[in-house]
């Protein structure tokens, strides 16, 4: 291939850099889009819906397998499950959202170009595929090249060591399995397999699962993992892998597969990101309002920048950086972040946690109270809003629930829009639903919940 001019190219076509593209090519700026792997990136092609495909289908045989037990007198006889089958469907999934992101980068008039990428200078790239090398030479680059699973160096990838992309492969359910590190991608694999079937240990170095979570959010989380026979080892550090054993400093463990999620690090070796000598935070690219870097022209979104590392915050910036690459005046402002844990059940924040802003107070509403989650038999959980007590203004929410996910949106249209506790709790809630509690949490902070 010859070389290439434009005035945007975008390395990584992850969630970040398609929609940069996309939002690009609408704007009318020439596009390129280098990626050496499928569109879409880790989250489309083996993290965020990959993994929810697989939750989604543990949830579905774990129910069939187990409504003899409930009390809605549904009798069952000894479901199975093929899992090759499943990861059929699941790959299905994939290739068609693979082929729609394409699509849309070209209805865009975006160009995606395979390939490895590396920068020469600040404004041009050097792209290798398989024999072939060319350069591109750009106007403003975007650095879109997402992170990858950490690696132990004591429990390398490969074979039983899996990370969570090999996890997501597997064509059997493995008979017992080891999950290093109680975030939140090993307790949602934790738990799937689980649920197909396997006996799972989760080894974390903390004190508790979901560390960086307040101990409320994660008490439901750690119930149901009791319930679902999931052996919970806290402060407790893996140390090996011996023949079907994960060695720790509290014993050894029995694992025909061992699961390694203790955290992802920003994928930046071997772009050329020294040699530009850019400014860190530490590992990850050191960004302003509008996303540049400390080189003029170029910029970083998504994973690369830092916590949090969250496939709608790359996009949000993807977005942004189009628009003030073609002379809009805008910049990051964003109030709110939602993040969800896709664990059983899931749990959502969004905006400020109890006590983290003074002048704050927090109040919840429980499930247990809720109809809609008593006719789904999970009253587990509750959400939570957190209000400045000056002027009733809702700065955080969280929850925790069975599909508490959807209601994320939410959240954070509330905290965006400047919503006091009087706006939520005057706006009618449908009922029977458990978004519900969010109107009984503002109601209960302002002294007079319906129902309880």
């Amino acid at each position: 291939m010859s070389d290439i001019k434009c005035k945007l190219l975008i390395i990584g076509a992850g969630p970040g850099g398609y929609v940069c593209a996309i939002r690009a090519g609408q704007l009318g700026i020439d596009t390129v889009v280098i990626d050496e792997a499928k569109p879409g990136g880790t989250c489309l092609n083996v993290g965020c819906i990959p993994s929810k495909a697989l939750i989604h289908a543990a949830d579905e045989f774990h129910k069939i397998s187990h409504a003899s037990q409930g009390p809605l007198g549904i009798s069952v006889e000894s479901p199975s499950i093929d899992l090759a089958r499943t990861i059929a469907w699941k790959d299905d999934i994939v290739t068609r959202l693979n082929t729609g992101v394409a699509a849309l980068m070209k209805k865009a008039k975006a160009r995606f170009v395979s390939g490895r990428a590396r920068f020469l200078d600040g404004k041009t790239v050097q792209v290798t595929d398989g024999d072939s090398s060319f350069k591109v030479h750009a106007e403003h680059v975007v650095v879109a090249t997402g992170s990858a699973p950490v690696e132990l160096p004591f429990l390398p990838f490969g074979g039983p060591i899996l990370s969570s992309t090999e996890a997501l492969a597997l064509a059997e359910v493995p008979k017992t399995l080891a999950v290093v590190g109680g975030g939140y991608i090993g307790l949602e694999l934790g738990t799937v397999f689980a649920k197909l079937g396997s006996k799972v240990t989760i080894v974390e170095a903390e004190d508790r699962i979901l560390p960086l979570y307040d101990k409320a959010l994660t008490r439901p989380v750690a119930q149901r993992l009791e319930e679902l026979d999931v052996t919970v080892m806290t402060g407790t550090k893996a140390a090996g892998y011996e023949e079907g054993t994960l060695k720790t400093d509290k014993g050894d463990v029995a694992a025909q597969k061992v699961l390694v999620t203790v955290g992802r690090r920003p994928r930046t070796i071997g772009i050329g990101i020294d040699e530009l000598a850019l400014t860190l935070d530490g590992p990850f690219i050191r960004i302003d309002k509008t996303c540049q870097t400390s080189m003029r022209g170029i910029y970083a979104i998504g994973d690369v920048t830092g916590e949090p590392m969250l496939a709608h915050r790359a996009m949000a910036q993807g977005e942004m950086v189009a628009e003030h690459v073609a002379g809009h005046p805008v910049e990051w402002d964003k109030q709110a972040i939602p993040a969800v844990c896709f664990t059983d059940p899931e749990v959502v924040t969004c905006g400020a946690l109890p006590g983290e802003i003074d002048g704050t107070k927090s109040s919840e509403f429980p499930f247990q109270a809720n109809g809609r989650a008593m006719t789904t038999e999970r009253e587990d959980g509750f959400i939570r809003v957190v209000w400045r007590e000056s002027d009733h203004a809702v700065l955080g929410i969280q929850a925790v629930g069975a599909g508490i996910s959807e209601m994320s949106a939410a959240f954070s249209l509330a905290i965006e829009m400047g919503a006091c506790l009087e706006d939520i709790g005057a706006t009618i809630h449908a009922h029977p639903t458990q978004s519900e509690g969010l109107q009984e949490a503002c109601l209960r902070a302002l002294g007079h919940a319906l129902h309880i």
